[in-house]
């Protein structure tokens, strides 16, 4: 085949192709290729005929010889790309996006047009496919070429931000290099706007500043995007906002970030980061009950801040709020999501308080939880405050030996911690070994002198070390005082302070003063509360006691607060108020159904109200949960006689007075109730009986 009949069956091949008579067209070229094993055309007709003969395989290998035997022409790239564009394999993305880049070289210096199209189609390739740096680097060539064109500011910031939008989502994929670039193109975008200020750039900016908040690590640039916006917009308040929650978060708290929470509370005095920030400051001034009040109304408008959430926690471990206190470091800890750099700290600090409430709740499982906790404290063993937690963790739960273990291993190791010292004081304590736990508290006292707890726990050493220094003001009382004037939210000091005014000084007075105290900072506390009602009470101060009982009752929920609803009850029974006795000792009931005594007085209150057969119920259940309860037997017999059940009663009486052969008013209740039978023998005409 001549030169001439080459060009000739080239030609055919087109017309073939343009009539979509394929077949014919691969017989031409396949003529040609006898001929001609190199022809270029030949290669290209062949692949593009196979393709729409839907024959990809035959396609994709004419194409790739093409290519190979002239790399630098178009033709087999462009079949290439439309053969893989329309193919449903999703196996091939990975060679169109080759193809792509390969024409994208080939047009850079002809077709801008062409180009900027390609562009556009491996951009949204890779966006397809997830793959943010890719999207990055090949959309910023882009703009590149569109600024060496000169293009107008307008279209460069629609650029920028179309590619804030391309990578918005790339901050899940946690790519250093996508991030950068995300970040970079909301800086060209928010400096390119022509409308500034204006809403559009207004909300461009708020994108920016929050993209940045997800980046602990930038944390220089948003506080200076934040500065920025702020001069740009001085009436709103959204990045003095997230500037308040950044300082909360990463617990900087310096002058300026007392200023942005107070610049903030003037300008928005509902914004939950203001009402946080503000609760942080009453923290910093020791104003405990002001900032749990504080934090927790900023967290109910503002849920998602850890920082805050610690802060609380921080707070609620300070007027000893124990359980509050672990809730919010759980809070705190799904608020924080995946840690990574500055957060790992944050996550550290909140495991490590959620297992000091833990173990201050003192009971096994929380104890068990405690040490959940700090096994996920980063470097937990190298600390060693974190292991005199985990040893008071396990001396909680029982587990004395391995609590000994650890105390051993911190006093070799760190004998001038006080937390070592401590650690073993709190063993020897629980042993009941008072003499060395004496000089345990002594030595944590002389290395950390202003830690209330360990005062308290050297005056709980002396008051049951021996009766001598029970009565020893000098001793237990002294180390009382200590701990209360170093911690005034101690509630169980002042209780404690209570008990000696009460036991060993004889000052009903001061001692109802300190049960008071006691029973203020913490209403759920049942021995300072029943404490103060009693001395109250003694003392004549009814309204005092009354208060006290009516505002635990309204707070109680079903089944709680037994000794508040049996105190109460009394008190109605005592001034013949029998249907309020009754309700209260019902109550009393629901939180402990066998107490016989409780039973007893609500048939003494079923009694003064007249209704005799719930009396006699109430009575019978007293003596069923207590044998020994002779008055309630007595009741019950009285009950009997007062509703005309003689025989009963007598039965009754005689019962009780085989025990107990002198007891009056049995024999009182046995004389009328013969003398009532003989009354009713006679109104009958029963002579003799």
């Amino acid at each position: 085949m001549s030169n001439k009949e080459v060009k000739a069956a080239l030609k055919s091949a087109r017309e073939a192709i343009r009539n979509k008579e394929y077949k014919e067209a691969l017989k031409h070229c396949k003529a040609v290729l006898k001929q001609e094993k190199n022809n270029y055309n030949a290669w290209v007709f062949i692949g593009l005929a196979a393709a729409e003969l839907e024959q990809p395989d035959q396609a994709k290998a004419a194409y790739k010889k093409a290519t190979e035997l002239e790399p630098n022409q178009l033709l087999a790239w462009q079949g290439l790309a439309n053969m893989y564009e329309k193919s449903k394999q999703t196996d091939i993305k990975g060679d169109l996006a080759d193809v792509y880049q390969k024409l994208l070289e080939l047009y850079e210096s002809g077709d801008k047009q062409k180009w900027y199209d390609v562009c556009n189609k491996l951009v949204e390739l890779y966006h397809q496919e997830k793959k943010y740096p890719e999207v990055a680097e090949t959309w910023q060539k882009l703009i590149q070429m569109k600024q060496g064109q000169g293009a107008e500011k307008a279209e460069l910031h629609q650029l920028w931000k179309k590619m804030i939008k391309l990578l918005k989502d790339s901050t899940q994929s946690r790519d250093s290099g996508a991030e950068q670039s995300l970040l970079t193109a909301f800086e060209h975008a928010v400096n390119s706007a022509d409308t500034v200020p204006g809403e559009d750039h207004q909300n461009l900016y708020k994108d920016f500043i929050q993209c940045l908040s997800n980046f602990p690590h930038e944390a220089a640039r948003l506080e200076q995007a934040c500065n920025d916006m702020m001069a740009l917009y001085p009436t709103v308040s959204y990045p003095l906002e997230v500037l308040c929650l950044h300082f909360v978060q990463s617990g900087t708290l310096s002058e300026e970030a007392f200023d942005c929470f107070s610049r903030l509370l003037e300008m928005d005095a509902s914004s939950g980061p203001a009402i946080i920030g503000l609760g942080v400051k009453f923290l910093q001034e020791k104003k405990y009950k002001e900032a749990v009040k504080s934090l927790t109304e900023g967290l109910q408008l503002t849920s998602q801040c850890a920082g805050a959430w610690h802060y609380l926690a921080e707070a609620q471990m300070k007027i000893h709020k124990h359980r509050d206190a672990v809730l919010s470091c759980s809070r705190a800890l799904k608020a924080l999501g995946a840690p990574g750099g500055p957060t790992l700290r944050l996550k550290n600090l909140i495991l490590r308080l959620k297992a000091e409430a833990l173990i201050k709740i003192a009971d096994a499982d929380a104890a068990e939880e405690a040490i959940k906790s700090l096994e996920q404290v980063e470097d937990a063993s190298s600390d060693p405050v974190v292991l005199a937690l985990r040893g008071q963790a396990y001396l909680n739960k029982g587990f004395t030996d391995q609590a000994a273990q650890i105390s051993q291993e911190l006093l070799l190791s760190h004998p001038d911690l006080a937390e070592s010292h401590a650690l073993q004081g709190f063993i020897h304590y629980s042993q009941k070994s008072y003499e060395q736990a004496e000089r345990s508290f002594l030595n944590a006292i002389e290395r950390k002198p202003e830690t209330a707890e360990y005062h308290q726990y050297l005056g709980l050493t002396y008051w049951f070390m021996s009766d001598e220094t029970k009565r020893d003001k000098g001793k237990a009382h002294t180390q009382f005082l200590k701990a209360a004037k170093l911690d005034s939210y101690l509630g169980s000091v002042f209780c404690y302070l209570g008990n000696y005014y009460r036991d060993i000084a004889g000052d009903k007075s001061r001692a109802r003063g300190c049960y008071r105290k006691a029973f203020d900072l913490d209403e759920t506390h049942e021995e300072s509360g029943e404490a103060v009602v009693d001395l109250s009470m003694e003392l004549g101060d009814m309204d005092t006691a009354l208060s006290i009982l009516n505002k635990v009752t309204e707070n109680a929920t079903a089944g709680t607060a037994k000794w508040a609803w049996l105190h109460r009850g009394l008190y109605y029974l005592r001034t013949d108020q029998p249907s309020q006795a009754v309700a209260d000792l019902q109550a009393a009931l629901r939180a402990d159904p066998k107490d016989a005594n409780c039973w007893e007085s609500l048939g003494e209150a079923y009694l003064g109200r007249g209704s005799y057969t719930t009396a006699l119920k109430s009575f019978r259940r007293a003596t069923e949960l207590n044998p020994e309860l002779v008055y309630s037997i007595y009741k019950a017999a009285e009950v009997e006689q007062i509703l005309g059940k003689y025989e009963n009663a007598i039965a009754t009486y005689q019962e009780i007075l085989k025990k107990t052969e002198d007891y009056v008013p049995a024999l009182k209740g046995l004389g009328e109730c013969h003398l009532m039978l003989a009354r009713s023998a006679l109104d009958n005409f029963y002579d003799r009986r």
